[in-house]
């Protein structure tokens, strides 16, 4: 069910440019690499000279249907690429070369996890399309002797643009729904993700109605750059679509832009309908078909996907589904929980560790799976002492800080600093005993139907063994001594 808003239901759909991964771009052999000097990465053809002619990267399509594999979405036999038409100076054909009727993804779904009150629900995107396209170039607004500069270096960089139905009803939800995306084209290789320097770019449509009614109007907050601005962005144009229906006012379309600074969205544009682009199929280049023979090529090279990986983790590690999409966020990640639940036989306990602690030093450090101090072979050794109850899960902790801090190997740690479970039961009846004959109170109260009473007797026993009796071993000995 949604949660609304002032009692109004938020429904959002995502526009996604993820710039794929090739050398060069999409209709040229001009080089994509980042940070160059303007406009020394734009050839004849991306500057539009006369006499030019676009020439498909095969390299962009091929990354297109990897995409569509990874979605489970029909990849198109033949698509169609179509000339976008607008005017502004860094497109220099004054038109987009994109697809429009005919993309060559079509369809396809995105699932995900996200936190609803105190359950973590799995949630389900549904695609409506993906499709290769062109970037435009950028616009310079510093001070050129009084003017703007253009920089053409990315015109013509291949994109795919992912576009989803309007499914999700939250600015958590579409969060969630980014970072799996994000997940899902840096997993298979066809984008770097990065959001900072425009590799990953987003942009949300934002509306709001009454519950079951018909969809506003919405705006479009374009080129959000981290998952943080993302979702304060979206909160904010909810209250303000939501205070100005309130207010008497009718919600232009329009595109807007996100101020980090303010917390902010402001209107840029009125947003344009496909009918203002004018679209036609472009006539220099042919329809891309794409035989089944070169699908079934580029699945036998793809790696295992992340969905199919949480699948096996599921069978072969009998691990909850939530467990094991949550590993299988990365490749590195993965590799670290395999490795470690392969080694100690326990994958369950690996999770945890993995999930739990090995996950909060990381973010604590601002570190990647990558750079832990704590290898999966130790962390291993350490799940193994649990297991065989040499240590308690308290005494854990301090090995695991010991290694993360200062390295060395698990027994050693356990053995300096005397960390090992008491596990000698006639040392440890003695101290139960000493206990029960100096507590009759909760030894009474116990029997009189006081459960717990127990924890009155457990403690002091903890504490005479310093901290190294087995819990477990303390509770079945307790209650067989109180009958």
């Amino acid at each position: 069910m949604s949660q609304l808003v002032q009692g109004y239901e938020v429904v959002i759909g995502f526009e996604t440019h993820a710039q794929l991964s090739t050398q060069s771009k999409i209709f040229s052999r001009a080089s994509v690499a980042f940070g160059a000097e303007p406009n020394t990465q734009a050839c004849a053809v991306d500057m539009a000279l006369p006499g030019t002619l676009p020439v498909m990267n095969i390299g962009a399509v091929e990354r297109a249907i990897e995409f569509g594999l990874a979605i489970n979405a029909h990849i198109a036999e033949r698509s169609i690429f179509a000339r976008k038409n607008y005017f502004y100076p860094d497109l220099p054909k004054g038109y987009q070369i994109s697809q429009f009727e005919i993309p060559v993804v079509q369809g396809g779904e995105v699932s995900f996890f996200v936190e609803e009150g105190k359950e973590t629900v799995r949630k389900t995107v549904r695609l409506e399309r993906a499709h290769l396209e062109e970037d435009a170039g950028k616009s310079l607004h510093e001070d050129f002797i009084g003017q703007s500069g253009i920089d053409l270096n990315r015109a013509g960089t291949p994109l795919l643009e992912i576009v989803t139905q309007p499914d999700m009803r939250s600015s958590a939800e579409a969060v969630a729904y980014a970072k799996e995306l994000h997940k899902i084209v840096t997993w298979i290789g066809i984008c770097d993700g990065n959001m900072q320097e425009g590799s990953f770019r987003c942009d949300a449509n934002v509306s709001v109605r009454k519950p079951g009614g018909a969809l506003g109007t919405r705006r479009e907050i374009k080129n959000l750059n981290s998952f943080k601005f993302m979702q304060q962005a979206i909160d904010y144009e909810v209250r303000w679509q939501i205070d100005q229906i309130e207010d008497g006012h009718a919600i232009q379309q329009a595109t807007v832009l996100f101020n980090p600074d303010t917390g902010e969205t402001r209107a840029m544009r009125t947003k344009e309908d496909a009918a203002d682009y004018r679209y036609f199929p472009d006539p220099d280049l042919p329809p891309l078909v794409i035989g089944r023979d070169w699908v079934e090529r580029v699945k036998s090279e793809m790696a295992e996907l992340p969905r199919v990986m949480a699948e096996r983790f599921v069978k072969d590690y009998a691990l909850p589904e939530y467990d094991a999409t949550q590993l299988t966020q990365s490749k590195a990640v993965a590799a670290y929980f395999e490795a470690t639940a392969q080694a100690c036989g326990q994958a369950k306990l690996a999770s945890n560790w993995i999930m739990g602690e090995v996950s909060r030093r990381l973010n604590a450090s601002e570190m990647t799976i990558e750079q832990t101090p704590v290898s999966a072979a130790q962390l291993a050794a350490l799940i193994g002492r649990i297991s065989d109850n040499t240590i308690s899960n308290n005494a854990a902790r301090q090995v695991f800080e010991a290694l993360w801090t200062e390295g060395g190997e698990v027994d050693a740690i356990i053995e300096a600093k005397g960390l090992k479970q008491m596990n000698d039961t006639g040392e440890l009846e003695k101290i139960i005993d000493d206990v029960l004959a100096a507590n009759p109170k909760n030894v009474e109260e116990f029997k009189a139907g006081n459960a717990k009473a127990l924890n009155g007797l457990v403690g002091p026993i903890m504490k005479a063994s310093k901290g190294k009796a087995n819990p477990g071993q303390v509770n079945a000995l307790l209650m067989k001594k109180l009958g």
